[in-house]
C-alpha cells in the first residue's frame, strides 16, 4: 500500500480487499542478525499477499509497524520499543483509519511477542463494540510448531529453537542472506543465573526453584547470552529457512482465503 498512488488507492480499495498489517520489533537478535526483525514479518506478509491474490483473494500489505511493544529488551543500545499502552492506541487508530473508509477486512501478521497483548486488546474491544473480527497470525509461534516436522523430530527442533536462533535466523538466512553475519554466529550457552537469589533463569521473567517455575523480573541481557537463548544458532540454515518461509506463506495465504470467504467485502 505504501507504493500505490492516491488515484490507484481509490480504485483498488473500493472493493474492500483484505489488508495485512505486518508488525515486528527493533531489538537484539544476536550478534549475527539485524535488529530490525520486522523485515521478516513484512516480507512474509508480502509473499502471502501475492500468493493469496494469485489464488483469487485480492490482498494488500499496509506499511510495516517496525517498533514492537516494550517487554524485556529495553536495555539494548539502539533498540526502539513502544509502551504496551501506546502500542494499543497505535494499533487501534491504524485500524480505525482503515475502517473509516470502509476497509474492514484486516489481518495482523505479527512478528514479536511483545505485540501480542496490544493486538489482543484491540481485537477484543473491536469485537465487543462492532462485532468485527481482527485476527492475528503470530508467525514465530506458528514457526516453533513447524520446526519438528521440518527438522525430523522434537529433539532436533528443541536444539535449534530459541531467541537469536530459529525460526528467525534460518528465515533470515533464506530471505536476507546478505544481512546475516554467519562469521559472527555465537556458540550456544546456557541461560544465566539470577544475581540476587542465585536461581537459574528459565526464560524472560522466569527462574527455576527446585524444578518449579518462579516469576521474577529481569531484563534480557541478564538472562540471555549476547541476545541468544536456548537454541543453538550454529544449527540454523537457509534450507530450514526456505522450508519455514514456504510453510508460513502457505498457511497465511490459505487463512486469508478462508477469512475472505467468511467475511464479506
Amino acid at each position: 500500500m505504501g507504493t500505490i498512488t492516491g488515484g490507484e488507492a481509490r480504485e483498488i480499495l473500493k472493493d474492500n480487499p483484505v489488508i495485512l498489517l505486518p508488525m515486528g520489533s527493533h531489538e537484539d537478535q544476536g550478534p549475527h542478525a539485524p535488529m530490525g526483525d520486522y523485515l521478516l514479518a513484512e516480507k512474509i506478509a508480502e509473499l502471502a499477499a501475492i500468493r493469496a491474490s494469485k489464488a483469487g483473494t485480492r490482498t494488500l500489505v499496509a506499511p510495516v509497524l517496525p517498533f514492537g511493544g516494550a517487554d524485556w529488551f529495553g536495555s539494548m543500545t539502539g533498540g526502539i520499543a513502544i509502551s504496551q499502552t501506546t502500542l494499543t492506541t497505535v494499533i487501534a487508530e491504524m485500524v480505525d483509519s482503515l475502517h473509516r473508509n470502509g476497509l474492514t477486512r484486516i489481518i495482523v501478521i505479527n512478528g514479536h511477542g511483545g505485540n501480542v497483548g496490544p493486538i489482543s486488546e484491540v481485537a477484543r474491544e473491536l469485537y465487543l463494540r462492532e462485532q468485527i473480527v481482527l485476527p492475528s497470525l503470530y508467525l514465530w509461534r506458528i514457526g516453533y510448531g513447524l520446526l519438528p516436522g521440518i527438522l525430523g523430530g522434537a529433539d532436533k527442533a528443541a536444539a535449534v529453537a530459541g531467541h537469536g536462533a530459529d525460526p528467525l535466523t534460518s528465515i533470515g538466512l533464506h530471505l536476507f542472506p546478505e544481512l546475516i553475519r554467519k562469521d559472527l554466529i555465537p556458540d550456544a550457552k546456557p541461560l544465566k543465573r539470577d544475581p540476587v537469589l542465585d536461581l537459574l533463569f528459565t526464560g524472560l521473567g522466569t527462574a527455576s526453584f527446585e524444578g518449579h517455575e518462579v516469576a521474577m523480573p529481569n531484563e534480557y541481557d541478564e538472562t540471555y547470552n549476547l541476545g541468544v537463548a536456548k537454541g543453538d544458532p550454529r544449527l540454523c540454515s537457509a534450507e530450514t529457512g526456505a522450508a519455514l518461509t514456504e510453510k508460513l506463506t502457505d498457511i497465511c495465504a490459505r487463512f486469508i482465503a478462508h477469512f475472505a470467504s467468511k467475511v464479506e467485502a
